[in-house]
């Protein structure tokens, strides 16, 4: 089950030479007949973004969101290199020439190193090939095919009536979106106007994808697109909407699941704040401390490194009454602890972590990960 579930999609997927290991570095999600459908798009918020998002947003702009295809390449991030924008509109029309539709109709992804010119060649070659080898069961070869440094593939489907939508992602690191995460590709055989479809995505993105905070770092890349097709009819709003909300939260738990030189899946629960924005603004501050996620690398509950967070994370608290909890274990209270031991809460790979604030309703939830001796291996060097 994934990218090509819905009916009238294809993709895949192959290695074009971008990639020295020989591994698959060039992908491609399109409807069947090549026809532009509805489409929308999420994109970094990052000022220093890349060509391949450049390009996308000018495209659904211009063609007033409407597409027929997304081609993806692994490896090369195609951003800061003073061609990123040419490299990323020839893909297109690459693209565009072995569909049969216009190059502004074709959206483009790159993920990869930064500041290192993309090579074309590789590019002139692989695409009139990927777009001769896609089938409707290209969704896992696509999917492969966008991964840089994830162990694992991604994918999620969820079926609504008579409809369903899928999707494929990719993204170990680089995570702190504040639009999405990394790459993802969407799509439905639902049938939903470009402008509901936009609105769509942003508040599925907002509850899922910019809940992820692996490391602090927003990509110059990131980019969630999603393609409707509408060969499955009109969905109704409420359920269509909630299962595009099921699809990107399994895509972006799949991430979180998959960060680089990780140990432990954590989620930071920050309730008991004055407003909606307040519990975000503690929640991040926690999942981006460099202590807090030492601790959870070192399996210790030091509630006094969390406290000391939530006291400079600039929103109102009730340092009276702040509670602190590892699951459901109950760690300090004020500014004491309870005496519970919540050692084996810490030690285990998977758990939540709750603060209240005490100051008011709102409450607010991310999902990050601890530090480790592996993702400063991993993220040390570029090669």
């Amino acid at each position: 089950m994934t990218v090509t579930s819905p009916k009238g999609f294809t993709a895949a997927g192959l290695h074009c030479g971008i990639k020295p290991s020989g591994a698959p570095d060039l992908a491609l999600v399109a409807t069947a007949d090549g026809r532009a459908v509805p489409a929308a798009g999420v994109f970094t918020q990052n000022l220093a973004c890349a060509g391949p998002v450049r390009v996308s947003r000018q495209h659904l702009a211009a063609t007033n969101g409407r597409a027929a295809a997304v081609v993806l390449n692994s490896g090369n991030a195609n951003c800061a290199t003073g061609t990123d924008v040419d490299v990323a509109s020839r893909m297109c029309e690459l693209t565009s020439e072995e569909l049969g539709c216009a190059s502004n109709e074709v959206l483009v992804c790159s993920t990869g190193l930064i500041g290192i010119p993309l090579d074309l060649a590789p590019l002139e070659r692989g695409i009139p090939a990927l777009v001769a080898t896609r089938t409707d069961d290209g969704g896992p070869s696509a999917a492969r095919a966008i991964m840089t440094t994830d162990t694992v593939s991604k994918h999620a489907v969820a079926e609504g009536d008579g409809w369903t939508i899928g999707g494929i992602a990719k993204g170990a690191a680089m995570l702190a979106p504040n639009m999405a995460t990394m790459l993802a590709v969407l799509t439905t055989d639902a049938s939903v106007e470009p402008d509901v479809l936009q609105q769509t995505l942003r508040w599925a993105v907002a509850g899922t994808f910019n809940r992820v905070v692996v490391d602090g770092c927003t990509s110059t890349n990131d980019t969630v697109l999603l393609f409707a097709n509408g060969v499955a009819g009109r969905p109704e709003p409420v359920a269509f909407e909630r299962k595009l909300h099921d699809v990107c939260r399994s895509l972006a738990l799949q991430m979180v699941q998959d960060a680089e030189g990780h140990t432990k899946v954590v989620s930071i629960r920050v309730e008991g704040a004055t407003t909606s924005e307040d519990a975000e603004r503690a929640a991040r501050k926690l999942a981006t401390s460099l202590l807090v996620k030492s601790s959870f690398y070192g399996s210790d509950p030091y509630w006094g490194r969390v406290l000391s967070d939530l006291g400079t994370a600039g929103v109102a608290m009730d340092v009276d009454s702040v509670t602190i909890a590892y699951g459901d274990v109950v760690v300090s209270k004020g500014l004491a602890p309870t005496g519970a031991d919540a050692s084996d809460v810490a030690a285990a790979s998977t758990f939540a972590l709750t603060c209240n604030l005490g100051a008011g309703n709102a409450s607010y939830e991310v999902w990050t990960n601890d530090l480790s001796h592996a993702y400063i291996d991993e993220n040390m060097t570029t090669s």
